[in-house]
């Protein structure tokens, strides 16, 4: 996908003495008193701001926080906590700028963060005399958020349309890059992992990537539907019986372009959900009426992993099991350690996924986490995210 990146502005010289305006998702969790817990989005924006002050530009950043009723401002949607967290991240102040709109005051080799976007009224519906004002704000539109690239809305996506300049920041730009290096144009096999606890909520998902991929693998209350279509029992354990036909077709796809759905042959069960429920391994077919499926069992694990092991890509979206509860956590893990020893380039996403990650310290070894949760799932959908739509048909020309 090509797309104006703003790294090649600014080494061109191009960002120098302009001013610039950054979409970030700086939409980070807090506690009660509004302190953040969890600032990982904050740390990931500091590269494309600290580019755009290198560059000599006037700094303009902004974010939505949280879920605000657009023209009412409360003093929980504010970014204030981001703003102090930011300057302390850029070893500067970070000025907080509110009802920015209509004008923004600020030099080059200076940055401000402007209020949480969401508050302006017509930002949601992406409003076009909106769009143009924030427009009129900036000589260059900077897009590094892939968490709202789903989104069409004033800040993602109207501005863009309206900027002199609309590019991508570097975070955006490395996620096309390994969305384009995992789905475009994949080194085989491709095997794509979706797990989690509905089939209705993937089942597109399911559908697209049955067209694409090499292996298929099933994880959670997704993989008991698909043992339903293979005709296997599975107890008590969360499933869609009514969605047992689509799984077939999923399944029937897959095995007429030669590829398959590995339907796992031994699982992990307990007679009650719980950290503390004893948990036997069994195989698919003797499960009991009264059992719930809570993991895949050791042979699937190692089934499963030696085929990772020799994949060329690895898409990964949801843990196989419930791997909170440590007894029923060893697919998962098996899972995890798999993709961080295959030589495969590896794309993951999803807060479940990227909690797994966490949880097995393989950062480091995946090749791409990415940092959007329904920007991520709609590009295995097979969609094109508005924000891309609109940075490549600027770039077009």
């Amino acid at each position: 996908m090509n797309v104006l990146r703003f790294s090649d502005l600014c080494a061109q010289g191009k960002a120098a003495g302009q001013r610039v305006f950054i979409r970030a998702d700086l939409n980070v969790p807090q506690d009660d008193a509004g302190n953040i817990t969890e600032d990982t989005r904050v740390r990931a924006s500091v590269p494309c701001i600290q580019l755009a002050l290198d560059a000599g530009a006037a700094v303009m950043v902004t974010s939505h926080l949280g879920r605000p009723t657009e023209g009412a401002f409360k003093p929980e949607d504010s970014l204030a906590p981001v703003a102090k967290r930011l300057s302390e991240l850029l070893g500067r102040e970070v000025p907080l700028v509110v009802d920015w709109v209509d004008g923004v005051q600020v030099q080059p080799g200076q940055v401000v963060l402007l209020e949480n976007c969401r508050v302006n009224k017509g930002e949601k519906k992406n409003d076009e005399a909106l769009a143009k004002k924030l427009a009129a704000l900036c000589d260059i539109y900077v897009n590094d958020a892939f968490g709202t690239a789903h989104r069409a809305e004033a800040t993602t996506y109207g501005i863009a349309q309206f900027a002199k300049i609309a590019s991508a920041g570097p975070l955006l730009a490395a996620e096309i890059d390994a969305i384009t290096k995992a789905l475009a144009s994949p080194k085989r096999p491709l095997i794509a992992i979706v797990a989690g606890s509905k089939v209705s909520t993937k089942l597109t998902i399911l559908q697209s990537l049955a067209k694409n991929v090499d292996g298929l693998v099933v994880g959670g209350g997704i993989a008991n539907t698909f043992l339903l279509a293979a005709g296997l029992p599975i107890g008590k354990s969360l499933a869609e019986p009514d969605l047992v036909g689509e799984a077939k077709a999923v399944i029937e796809a897959m095995k007429a372009r030669g590829a398959e759905v590995p339907i796992p042959e031994d699982v992990v069960t307990a007679k009650a959900f719980a950290a503390d429920a004893p948990a036997t391994v069994k195989a698919a077919a003797d499960v009991e009426a009264d059992d719930l499926i809570l993991d895949i069992g050791p042979k699937t694990a190692a089934r499963l992993a030696t085929q990772l092991k020799a994949a060329g890509t690895i898409v990964w979206n949801g843990p196989v099991g419930v791997f909170e509860f440590d007894a029923f956590a060893k697919g998962t893990e098996a899972i995890a350690r798999a993709v961080a020893e295959s030589s495969a380039f590896s794309i993951a996403g999803g807060g479940d996924t990227l909690a797994a990650i966490a949880k097995y310290g393989i950062e480091k070894d995946v090749g791409y986490i990415s940092t959007g949760g329904g920007a991520f799932l709609e590009v295995l959908e097979g969609k094109t995210l508005p924000a891309f739509e609109i940075l490549s048909r600027r770039a077009a020309g």
